[in-house]
């Protein structure tokens, strides 16, 4: 069986699993609140898994690994800006939001105020916020299933998006809340099991040496020790100044106005719940991000500049899945062919 064949397999199984779980929870949806909130049902560590599905997405896993293969300790802030994203979220949201008891920040907000006013703003706010979001998630998305499906024609890979938003709206219609959690968790497990192989698969490549993965990075990068220190994106102009409090501030804060996160907080029974599966997902989340520092030095220690770098023509959002050219192949055992930009 060629590798091409397994990856389409494995593609389509996990596919069919999740359309399976989400036929299941379909028929163990009966109310309004098992639709909108899961039945109030999940544990502390279900929520947190689920949300970690929800927030380590494929325009993360490709983005960030990207970012950290094209500039270094400046693309490492990405997951550094998200992890401390998740202390706001902790520390002022998650319990307040559930000690509300409603299905939706709307529904919180327009309790103590004039509800129609209220539900416009709220509307308005969470369908902007959701489409600037599904941008890059779907365009990620797209992207790493046309790369593992092989698919090179343009038009295909535009098909390709389109199919995977039609399959995100099956599972949320049919599914509800009790659908998508399930298959969250089963994405959450997968990436990071994914991930973890994927990782010592690299840290092998270097003798589990992080020192000499880091040097080779630097060396491989053109930039040298630049490479492994600040200010390579972001520099001391003031326009770099700006561009990085703006990160910073939009890393920070933007988690705790996502619609998908925070509705997440209504679907365990009890604040103390809500709190619980913030702290697993901060430790999810934390170790996945920790995988995208090797994952993104590893590419960029194994890979060609002009592979991930878009002004030679390369494409830093697939570092990640890209495979070495013989040239920088890692102890000059022969690779596969580079991946498709």
């Amino acid at each position: 069986m060629s590798d091409q064949v397994l990856t389409t397999v494995l593609f389509l199984s996990v596919v069919a699993l999740t359309v399976g779980i989400t036929f299941w929870a379909s028929r163990q949806t009966k109310t309004a609140t098992d639709f909108y909130s899961g039945g109030r049902s999940f544990s502390g560590f279900q929520n947190g898994l689920a949300i970690g599905g929800d927030y380590m997405s494929a325009a993360s896993f490709l983005g960030i690994s990207g970012a950290i293969a094209l500039y270094g300790y400046d693309g490492f802030l990405y997951s550094i800006g998200f992890l401390v994203a998740w202390l706001v979220a902790l520390l002022l949201v998650a319990e307040m939001l559930r000690n509300a008891g409603r299905y939706t920040m709307a529904d919180q907000l327009a309790f103590r105020m004039r509800q129609r006013p209220v539900r416009t703003a709220a509307s308005i706010s969470t369908v902007v916020v959701s489409i600037f979001y599904l941008l890059a998630q779907m365009v990620g998305a797209g992207t790493l299933v046309a790369l593992l499906l092989g698919v090179d024609s343009e038009a295909i890979k535009n098909i390709t998006i389109v199919g995977v938003g039609v399959l995100m709206i099956f599972y949320v219609v049919v599914g509800g809340m009790k659908g998508t959690t399930y298959v969250q968790i089963v994405k959450a497990v997968l990436l990071m099991v994914g991930s973890a192989l994927i990782v010592l698969l690299v840290l092998a490549e270097f003798n589990f040496n992080l020192s000499e993965l880091l040097g080779a990075a630097a060396d491989n990068s053109g930039k040298g020790e630049a490479f492994l220190q600040p200010g390579l994106q972001y520099g001391s102009t003031l326009t770099s100044q700006i561009d990085f409090l703006s990160l910073g501030l939009a890393l920070v804060l933007g988690t705790a106005g996502l619609p998908h996160i925070l509705i997440r907080f209504y679907t365990v029974p009890t604040a103390r719940d809500a709190r619980k599966s913030v702290l697993w997902a901060i430790g999810l989340i934390g170790a996945f991000y920790l995988m995208t520092l090797v994952l993104g030095f590893g590419a960029a220690a194994m890979l060609d500049r002009d592979q991930v770098d878009p002004v030679e023509g390369g494409n830093q959002n697939l570092a990640s899945p890209c495979s070495p050219r013989p040239s920088v192949a890692a102890k000059g055992r022969p690779v596969a062919p580079s991946c498709s930009r």
